[in-house]
This record gives structure tokens, C-alpha cells and sequence, in this order.
């Protein structure tokens, strides 16, 4: 789902490399309260699922957070920009989106955000030794968060790689993510995520003996349309039965407009969960 954002061109960030300010514009979310450096015209660009994945962090959060695969980190900044206790981890594999998340964070406007937010570039499917080696240590973090790529790679393909590479899921994806953010995550840990429909029985499986207490929310485009997307979350451990919760609705009736609800959501003044 896009969501339009305010855009500037690049060069009123930094600037170290025309080749590079060229290529990329900076982008408001919040209605100003971060800024991110976005490739223009390949790779994935963040829109309305990154801002709905943050919301689902509560407001009172405290601790260490991890953002996997998190792209230019928009749903990283998100939630630093709403919850003020957290410190945030960009992981991210692609060499780009990591230069971009970096550039973000030196921008002056997200001078307010900077302190607390960390990239890291690593690979979110490794495990065992390989993970640890590559950052992402055991029982770290207190919220872990992602967006992957949940096209089937069957969906209508692209000629750009980038884009290509954050949309299509491979095999075994969620089995793999779910099983790094387990490890990552300390006992009573959440993990929250955005996903197809279609996905919800793979995440379950991926959760068994890792999550519990599952929470299940479906996005809908409007009243009388089938869900597009599934937000979920999760406790590290928990016994608790799966749950599923009110839908999310993204716009009113026929009106193109986000409803009241998304509107607050996407712009972080609120979390899914008061």
C-alpha cells in the first residue's frame, strides 16, 4: 500500500556525493517529524505498511528494538519518533538501503532521532554462529519488528533487482525470520509484523514454540472488501491463545481519503493498541 509523504529533493540533505543526491530524494513522514533518503526509481519506497507495522509497537515501549530488513528504516524511524524510551536497530542486508538509512540518520532534521537509532547491514535469514557473528546477537532486543517481502514469486515481476529482492519472498522466509527474531528477542519480547493474508498459516507455524499469544489484525481497503493485509503480533514464549481483533479499515466507504483511524496511525500520534 503507498502512502504519499512530502518530498524534497535530495541535495537539502547531505550531500557528500552528487552522483549519490541525484539518484535519491528525501521524503517527510509524520508530517515532518522524521525525514528519510529514499532511492528514486529502483528499490522499494516506503509507504502506508511501514507506518502500520510501527503502530503496533505500543507507546509505552521501552528498551532495545530491532527493525528487520528494514530498508531505508522507515518503520525503524517511525517508532523512535513516537516512542521516546526506545533505541532502534536498522538490520538490513542491501548495501544501498543501508547507505540510505545511514544518510538519514545525519540529516539535521532528524537530529532529535539520531542518537537513538543504530544500522546494522546483515542478513536477517542467517542462523546459528553466522548471525551472531554478523550482529545480531541472542536475547538483545525487547520489540522485534518486520516488513518482509511477501510477494509470491509468481506476482507480476520487475526489471529492477532491488525492488525485486525486497517484494519476493523465497522458501522458507517467515520460518527464517521468525526464527532470528526469536533468538534475538528476550523472554516476554514482542514480535510484530505485516503480511498478506494468505501468509497467516506459514507465520503461525513459524511462531510455534517461539510466540504465543498472538494477536491477529486484517486490513481492509474498505467495509465489504477482503483483507489485503494482516497485522500481527506476538509474545516471546507466552502461553496465551491466538486472538483475532477488530479490523483495520483503510479508507471510509468510497472516500480516497484515509479514515480517521489510519490517518493517526500513519502519522504516529497514536498505536494501534491504546
Amino acid at each position: 500500500m503507498a502512502m504519499a509523504t512530502n518530498r524534497s529533493k535530495a541535495d537539502d540533505g547531505p550531500d557528500d556525493t552528487a552522483q549519490f543526491a541525484a539518484s535519491h530524494s528525501v521524503d517527510a513522514f509524520h508530517h515532518g517529524g522524521f525525514y528519510l533518503v529514499q532511492p528514486e526509481g529502483k528499490g522499494h519506497r516506503a509507504g502506508l505498511d511501514a507506518m502500520l507495522l510501527a503502530a503496533l509497537v505500543p507507546d509505552d515501549a521501552a528498551g532495545r528494538l530491532a527493525d528487520l530488513g528494514a530498508g531505508a528504516g522507515a518503520a525503524g524511524f517511525a517508532v523512535a519518533n513516537r516512542v521516546a524510551d526506545l533505541r532502534v536497530a536498522l538490520i538490513e542486508r542491501s548495501a544501498l538501503m543501508v547507505e540510505c538509512a545511514s544518510r538519514s540518520m545525519e540529516l539535521p532534521q532528524n537530529r532529535h532521532l539520531a542518537s537513538r537509532i543504530s544500522v546494522l547491514q546483515a542478513d536477517v535469514a542467517l542462523g546459528g554462529r553466522a548471525r551472531i557473528a554478523a550482529g545480531l546477537a541472542d536475547s538483545l532486543y525487547d520489540h522485534v519488528i518486520m516488513n518482509p517481502p511477501f510477494n509470491d514469486s509468481t506476482d507480476r515481476t520487475t526489471p529492477d533487482d532491488l525492488k525485486a529482492e525486497a517484494h519476493a519472498m523465497t522458501d522458507q522466509m517467515f520460518s527464517q525470520w521468525i526464527r532470528t527474531a526469536c533468538a534475538i528477542a528476550r523472554p516476554g519480547g514482542q514480535l510484530s509484523l505485516i503480511a498478506r493474508p494468505h501468509s497467516l498459516a506459514e507465520i503461525i507455524s513459524a511462531c510455534d514454540r517461539r510466540f504465543g499469544g498472538l494477536q491477529v489484525t486484517p486490513v481492509h481497503p474498505r467495509p465489504g472488501h477482503n483483507a489485503i493485509r494482516i497485522l500481527l503480533t506476538a509474545i516471546k514464549a507466552s502461553r496465551a491463545r491466538l486472538a483475532l481483533c477488530p479490523p483495520l479499515f483503510v479508507h471510509d466507504g468510497t472516500e480516497r481519503a484515509f479514515s480517521a483511524r489510519v490517518e493517526e496511525l500513519s502519522n504516529g500520534r497514536a498505536s494501534l493498541k491504546r
